[in-house]
């Protein structure tokens, strides 16, 4: 009884596993004449009677040979640097008496960073007036009585002028240094760094505040000398940044050196940026595309059609020979690339049916199916 059993569920399984062996082969069948690895078929399992009967047939997509417009790009590494970075230093010798703003706050040009106590200047600026004032009204009263009266000599009238000349320029001296105790901001920008603190004294030169201007950034690289002729001041650049994923950029170039540096064999350019958002920091690296050429009517075909040989590179093509599709290699020049795209500056002609799926199944002279094209397959 143990034994009928055991026979009674055995059978089971094994019409299972031959259900299994039939959709595998069904499915293997299906899967060899997909086109999307260009799979190969034999001529008579595909019912085609065009075709010598057991003949080795490629199924491929193909995509006729069109003009496009194509843009050449440099791709170079550069680095952010802000359009204005100043450090601020002192003028005048003092101690700090304030900072007018926290640090990281915007400044706009002219605005005040930081106060120098300016309580003996200022005296000296008061002092310095009243000279000035006594010297200009002893100088006008003398040249009135010269004038008017004829009393004492033109001598004197002209040292008190002398004397008048200098109390005044004395004291325009100690206004311009007054003025100069309040350290403004030289451009506008990001109050970034502040040096001294409150209470400390300062001497001229003494580094104050650094202000950064972010508004407008600067993406500096060198550009290989072999492009030197191909990049100019005012073409386009593409600029991403690694840390900012989502975000392109498009800028200017505002400089090209005039030069090549010795070192690494490059032209220097400085690309500004728009940056009102302040994503773009200081010193960030950069991925900079810089626009060398913009083509018209030209073919251009993904890099991964283009097969590498001993003499150069080959593009597949489909044809018709004896009233049979069949692969044709032909021998191509390329042009620039970018983004996976290669222009074809010799070798197709416009309207030539490229081999897009398939093209590493196929040989020169391979037969040839087409499908995945509209109205079914050839």
């Amino acid at each position: 009884m143990h034994s009928d059993g055991w026979r009674f569920r055995s059978a089971v399984p094994g019409a299972a596993a031959r259900a299994m062996l039939i959709g595998l082969v069904a499915l293997l069948v299906i899967t060899g004449c997909s086109p999307s690895d260009g799979g190969e078929v034999r001529a008579d399992e595909v019912g085609d009677s065009d075709m010598p009967a057991g003949a080795r047939v490629v199924n491929v997509e193909i995509q006729p040979a069109a003009p496009e417009p194509f843009t050449d790009y440099v791709r170079i590494a550069g680095e952010v640097e802000a359009f204005h970075d100043v450090t601020v230093s002192a003028e005048e010798s003092g101690t700090i008496a304030q900072f007018a703003v926290r640090k990281g706050a915007w400044v706009g040009q002219g605005r005040l960073i930081a106060k120098i106590d300016d309580v003996v200047l200022r005296a000296q600026v008061d002092e310095a007036r009243a000279v000035a004032d006594m010297a200009v009204e002893q100088y006008e009263r003398q040249q009135r009585l010269w004038n008017e009266e004829n009393i004492g000599s033109e001598i004197a009238v002209l040292q008190l002028e002398s004397v008048a000349e200098a109390a005044k320029a004395r004291l325009a001296v100690l206004e311009e240094r007054l003025e100069r105790t309040e350290i403004r901001a030289p451009v506008a920008g990001i109050f970034d760094e502040k040096h001294v603190e409150v209470g400390e004294l300062v001497a001229p030169g003494t580094p104050i505040a650094r202000v950064v201007g972010v508004r407008r950034v600067k993406v500096v690289g060198g550009i290989p000398e072999r492009y030197a002729l191909d990049v100019g001041r005012g073409d386009s650049a593409r600029i991403t940044f690694d840390v900012l994923p989502n975000r392109q950029f498009v800028g200017t170039i505002e400089f090209v050196g005039t030069s090549v540096n010795r070192s690494n064999r490059t032209i220097p350019i400085e690309i500004v940026l728009d940056n009102r958002e302040r994503l773009v920091k200081p010193q960030m690296l950069a991925n900079v595309q810089v626009e060398r050429a913009r083509l018209d009517g030209v073919v251009v075909v993904p890099q991964d059609l283009v097969l590498r040989t001993e003499d150069g590179y080959e593009v597949f093509i489909a044809a018709t020979s004896e009233g049979r599709l069949h692969a044709t290699a032909r021998s191509v020049v390329l042009g620039p690339s970018y983004a996976n795209r290669v222009v074809v500056a010799e070798g197709l002609s416009i309207g030539d049916s490229v081999i897009v799926v398939g093209h590493r199944q196929v040989d020169e002279g391979s037969l040839i199916r087409i499908v995945g094209m509209p109205g079914g397959s050839q």
